[in-house]
């Protein structure tokens, strides 16, 4: 008997059929003998819609409403799969995030988990019940309901495999596994078997959608093992290994393992700041006092050595408050200096293990965004990947011919 963690995306629940095939797939788990652990996602369209709700009534909800709201989603996806379950004969019990004993801090609208206290599903589990869990929220120490960002129903699903030491954490989704790059971006993309936990990190904090990134550091950090699975069709799926488990020979080829690509991303610039010691801190510090998250980082010096241009970029849903924030307290603070934005721009990165043993992937990179006539904005590199932000226009196409350029595509792979 193996203890079973399984989480179903929006797609996967997005009506009453497809509810009644994951309560199907769920019964035939238990029916051979093992417990099963259950967490969903809101069905699919129902958390947008309630954001649209929340946007006609005030562009600005403050985020602690936002949690109230958009956690009623999961609610509806439990007891509807727990009635399915008892419809086929399987006893199941629904917990809501609170109920379950998801501890969070406070940073409502992506909070981050602290504890799970299991002792209540455990005994559900021995008494032969399913547990069915709501994905993406979870309680602060003072009881208001939060969540955890979109996409944390990955993370819940991981988080509860940890807690409870289970066999496996299966994340069921509309694709059968980790592609290349997005096969409705690129239709030559093609699944992966394996891939690292540390290839994944990057392609989850690079924009890919398959998995959210605080999963995959979960899975890295309680050695879960994590399979992403088809929620419409039977496969092995792609299996995120530990690095060390990766053979020296999958590793080395090939060189790249995945494409990602994001325009959920924002540029800021700061023009005519002064080059003095801490301006970098002066800058970012009341950004990171508000808890928006900073990604890439650009500094230049002016000729005259003087003053520099600062560039860093954020979450696109972070632009208009860390506008906010640069002009009404950090340049007051600098005494002068301008903020120039764009938000329609994208992000495309290039991520693979073979980058630490071969050189020239960079300079292959700009050559063919060159080739396409694609002006490069911002470049940022680390051991296993290189981002580059361009403008938002380009994305699908730059995408494209890397995956084509570094030999993805999947004819390619298949004559090899």
């Amino acid at each position: 008997m193996a203890l079973y963690v399984q989480k179903f995306g929006g797609t996967s629940v997005g009506s009453v059929e497809r509810i009644k095939a994951v309560a199907e797939k769920v019964k035939g788990f238990r029916d051979e003998g093992h417990q099963v652990v259950v967490v969903v996602s809101a069905m699919s369209g129902e958390t947008n819609r309630l954001i649209g709700l929340a946007n006609d009534i005030n562009d600005e909800p403050t985020p602690r409403e936002m949690d109230m709201l958009v956690s009623t989603g999961e609610q509806v996806t439990i007891s509807l799969l727990a009635m399915a379950l008892h419809k086929l004969g399987v006893p199941a019990t629904s917990y809501t995030g609170s109920q379950v004993g998801i501890m969070t801090d406070s940073a409502h609208t992506k909070a981050r988990i602290q504890r799970i206290e299991t002792e209540d599903m455990r005994q559900d589990l021995n008494d032969g019940q399913v547990a069915v869990v709501a994905g993406f929220q979870g309680v602060d120490e003072e009881g208001n309901i939060t969540t955890l960002g979109r996409g944390g129903s990955d993370t819940t699903g991981v988080a509860l495999a940890a807690a409870l030491g289970a066999d496996e954490c299966q994340i069921y989704t509309d694709v059968d596994g980790v592609y290349t790059t997005d096969p409705r971006v690129c239709s030559r993309a093609q699944r992966l078997d394996t891939i690292t936990v540390e290839e994944m990190l990057e392609l989850a904090s690079l924009g890919s959608k398959v998995l959210q990134i605080r999963a995959v550091e979960f899975a890295g950090k309680y050695n879960v093992p994590l399979r992403v699975l088809s929620s419409f069709e039977d496969g092995p799926g792609t299996l995120i290994v530990a690095d060390s488990d990766k053979d020296e020979d999958s590793m080395e080829e090939p060189l790249i393992s995945g494409i990602a690509f994001t325009a959920n991303e924002a540029k800021l610039t700061l023009l005519n700041t002064p080059d003095v010691p801490g301006v970098a801190s002066r800058i970012l510090g009341p950004i990171a006092d508000a808890n928006i998250e900073i990604d890439m980082i650009v500094q230049n010096v002016a000729p005259a050595g003087d003053y520099t241009d600062f560039t860093f970029t954020v979450a696109k849903s972070d632009y208009k408050q860390t506008l906010r924030i640069l002009e009404e307290q950090v340049l007051p603070a600098l005494g002068e200096g301008e903020v120039k934005g764009d938000d329609n721009i994208a992000k495309v990165s290039l991520v693979g293990v073979g980058m630490r043993s071969h050189a020239g992937v960079a300079s292959k990179m700009f050559r063919v965004l060159s080739e396409e006539n694609i002006n490069i904005r911002m470049v940022s590199t680390s051991e296993i990947k290189i981002s580059v932000v361009i403008d938002e226009k380009h994305m699908e196409l730059a995408v494209r011919a890397l995956h084509k350029a570094f030999g993805l595509d999947k004819a390619d792979i298949e004559s090899e």
